[in-house]
């Protein structure tokens, strides 16, 4: 399984990473906008949104890509370790 995380903190990156490597998905992580962050984000499974810690503009990005996918996506207030957990242990398995 593959998800694209949209949203979080910078220093919890490799963390994030870690956490799905632990339920066997592969991560992409943007905590930042890029340029081209559509073009970068792929064909995930599932896409997460911390929505606390991203900027409008990131989360019309991420939502119009995954509708345009068909994509599921997965909202959640904070970004947390244990919340991404959470998320993780409903659609991972």
């Amino acid at each position: 399984m593959s998800v694209v995380i949209v949203g979080g903190h910078d220093r919890m990156v490799c963390q994030y990473i870690k956490i799905c490597k632990n339920y066997k998905c592969k991560a992409k992580v943007f905590t930042q906008m890029s340029a081209s962050m559509n073009k970068q984000m792929g064909s995930p499974d599932l896409f997460i949104l911390f929505t606390n810690t991203v900027s409008h503009k990131m989360v019309k990005t991420a939502v119009d890509e995954a509708k345009r996918k068909k994509i599921e996506v997965v909202r959640c207030h904070t970004s947390s370790g244990a919340a991404l957990e959470h998320i993780l242990r409903d659609y991972a398995s």
